[in-house]
Parts: C-alpha cells; structure tokens; sequence
C-alpha cells in the first residue's frame, strides 16, 4: 500500500496527473505499477489502476489477475472498477474513499448516478440505434469454436 501512495504522491509532484497510485501484487511481489497520467498522456482512461492492470497483464501475459491483488492509494472510480471487476483479481485494497477525492475535486458521484439513470435520461445525450445485422457479431462469436471465453 505504501508504494501506491508513493506513486500518487510522485504523479503530483512531477504534474504527471491527479493523485492517485496502484499497484498490482502477486504472491507478495509488484508486478504492475500505475499512477494517473490522465493530464501528461491527454488520456481520460489513464487512471493509476488502469496503468497498473495493463503493466501486470503485460507482464503475466493474460488478461486476468486471478491470484493477484490491487492496492490503490484511493477507492476505484467506476471505470477502474468496471476494469478491476474485468481483471478479477482476488482483492482490492485502498486507502481513502470516494468522499476523500470528492472533497479534492475529483467527485465520480454523478457518473454513479448516471448509471442508474435510464438511458434516455442521461446527461450526455444517447440513443439505441436498430441496424440491420447488428447481431452478426454475437453470432458468430456464439458458434466459433476457437473463442478464449473471458
């Protein structure tokens, strides 16, 4: 946990991005690392848990965590979340809340909302778009035999 709050704490001091670190651990040792780089990578998604998971999969050479752990100096926004939940990793461990980064200015609680929100309710406007074929992709994905199910 240290080491992810080492890295939050470098990211602001080199105006890398937001104040934020992870790390991914396996059998006791780091083997993915992550602070946010959402500003110096003009990337929304380059949350410090999204950095450390990709380094980590990268390094095992897999697209799951199964038998690591996540430490994030910060409880997850809903991306990270969605993309932990993805990776599924044994467990999460953070420091401060949501309510912590809230009273920072880094307030996801209107993404949470959304969410929950109807579709046709949401702030950014959306719309189900019917096209023919559509689901050609589903079924071919359905019968190929070859498929890595994730």
């Amino acid at each position: 946990m240290h080491r992810a709050v080492e890295l939050a704490v470098y990211a602001v001091e080199n105006s890398l991005g937001g104040p934020f670190g992870a790390v991914v651990v396996k059998d006791g040792i780091i083997i993915g690392e992550g602070y946010n780089r959402v500003t110096s990578n003009n990337d929304p998604t380059a949350h410090a848990e999204i950095v450390a998971i990709r380094n980590a999969c990268q390094l095992l050479d897999t697209f799951q965590l199964t038998g690591c752990e996540i430490y994030s100096s910060c409880e997850p926004c809903p991306m990270c979340l969605g993309a932990i939940y993805w990776a599924r990793p044994s467990g999460l461990f953070f420091c401060t809340d949501r309510h912590d980064a809230a009273q920072a200015g880094f307030d996801d609680s209107f993404i949470y909302d959304e969410m929950a929100s109807p579709v046709e309710n949401r702030k950014i406007p959306m719309f189900h778009l019917h096209c023919n074929h559509a689901d050609e992709p589903f079924q071919l994905w359905n019968v190929k035999e070859t498929k890595m199910k994730y």
